[in-house]
């Protein structure tokens, strides 16, 4: 008798477990189900206010359930119940703390309800959890920006560019953040051009500059003046007067504009221009602009077409310009490579190039007569701050130039800079 007795106990336990495991499955099943609805509702009909209910007996049914919590969270947020959405995503990221998309969801929430303290707090510990994701580098210089924390936003650039050197957009996002740091230079450049041809030369250009770099962009005013030689004897010289501005215009692009005037044949009378630049990612930069001269003869039109790439320290910038002549056109193609130190000011320069362009200062009083010649240049240059205010550069650059058809020159131009920032 006590054999069966045990026998039908053991056996009603088993009963009792199998039908248990088949409740559980069910409600497994009943749950994943009702998630897989809601989750294609969002993405088609997208009733929100369903899904909450949804979402809601889905608790009911499997309260473990944590994606419940998550959608419940989503849906709230895409109704704007702002504080039922903010108490489920941190329920769901109390369960699941390194979950990179329930952690994107409330920073993006509270980011849109202006809560930036908090909104930093929860990126703070998402890098912490995932400190090689962009996103969340992202998520921090957007904060930082919507606070105009310009010096914190700096600072962290500087800390992303330790870690990731070779981080093109970074490097560019540093260059663009240092433009808007206040600041003012002084400082003055000079220019000795040399020529083969007997009896031709030298060449002076003396210039003095004033930059002022603001939170909404720079203002640069120049004097200079030029003197040419020859045997021995000044044959042209005098003073030009110009401005330049560099404007801010949008989070991701900024304007050139330059102006010149000089009533003397050295250089041209009026000299105008116009540059629209517009970063877009991955350190990449493209500008287009126009160019205007008027000589004391003729009047000049150039487009502008250029594109800039940063890669790690390198800067690489090639520009063409197009210009005519009497239905005749000239084009004329330079290319620009930089190798970044430290800052901005620190660097080296290549320079190469071919034609005559309005953006050479100190042959642009001769443009008339060198737009149709053939000129080829190439150059180098090294460009350094000292003790954070004297910036110093040295460069210089071979031409070798048509001078009349089929007849060429040989040029070397040194130039020294040197400016004081305060």
């Amino acid at each position: 008798m006590i054999p069966n007795k045990i026998l039908r106990t053991a056996s009603f336990i088993l009963i009792l477990v199998f039908m248990s495991h088949q409740n559980l499955s069910a409600q497994k099943i009943d749950s994943d189900s009702l998630l897989t609805v809601i989750v294609k509702d969002m993405q088609t009909t997208k009733n929100y206010e369903k899904n909450i209910q949804r979402a809601l007996l889905g608790i009911k049914i499997a309260p473990t359930y944590v994606d419940y919590y998550l959608l419940l969270g989503r849906n709230y947020d895409l109704v704007k119940k702002n504080d039922s959405a903010r108490f489920y995503y941190k329920y769901y990221i109390g369960k699941s703390p390194a979950n990179d998309d329930a952690l994107n969801y409330l920073i993006n929430l509270e980011l849109e309800t202006k809560n930036y303290k908090e909104a930093e707090s929860i990126i703070d510990k998402a890098i912490e959890l995932h400190p090689e994701s962009k996103n969340f580098e992202q998520k921090k210089l957007t904060v930082l920006q919507l606070q105009k924390e310009q010096k914190r936003e700096y600072e962290y650039l500087k800390k992303l560019q330790l870690k990731n050197p070779n981080d093109d957009a970074v490097r560019q996002l540093i260059f663009q953040m240092e433009s808007k740091l206040k600041s003012d230079r002084m400082g003055s450049t000079y220019s000795y051009t040399t020529f083969d041809r007997k009896g031709y030369g030298p060449w002076h250009l003396l210039g003095f500059q004033y930059i002022r770099e603001r939170q909404w962009g720079s203002l640069t005013g120049h004097i200079n003046y030029a003197d040419r030689l020859s045997s021995g004897q000044s044959i042209a010289n005098g003073i030009q007067y110009e401005l330049e501005s560099y404007l801010f215009t949008g989070k991701n692009n900024y304007s050139y504009l330059g102006a010149a005037y000089s009533n003397d044949l050295v250089f041209p009378k009026f000299r105008l221009g116009y540059s629209f630049y517009q970063n877009f990612k991955k350190g990449w930069e493209g500008d287009l602009g126009i160019r205007y001269l008027k000589t004391q003869d003729n009047d000049f039109t150039t487009v502008v077409l250029g594109a800039g790439k940063y890669i790690g320290s390198y800067w690489i910038n090639l520009r063409t310009f197009i210009q005519s002549e009497n239905n005749n056109f000239y084009p004329t193609v330079s290319l620009n490579i930089r190798y970044y130190f430290e800052t901005r000011f620190d660097y080296v320069t290549l320079t190469s190039g071919y034609g005559s362009s309005p953006e050479e200062r100190t042959t642009l009083g001769l443009f008339k007569e060198r737009i149709s010649l053939d000129s080829y240049r190439m150059g180098a240059g090294y460009y350094k701050m000292f003790y954070k205010h004297y910036i110093a550069g040295l460069q210089a650059t071979y031409n070798k130039q048509e001078y009349v058809r089929n007849l060429t020159q040989n040029e070397l131009e040194l130039s020294l800079m040197l400016q004081y920032k305060f």
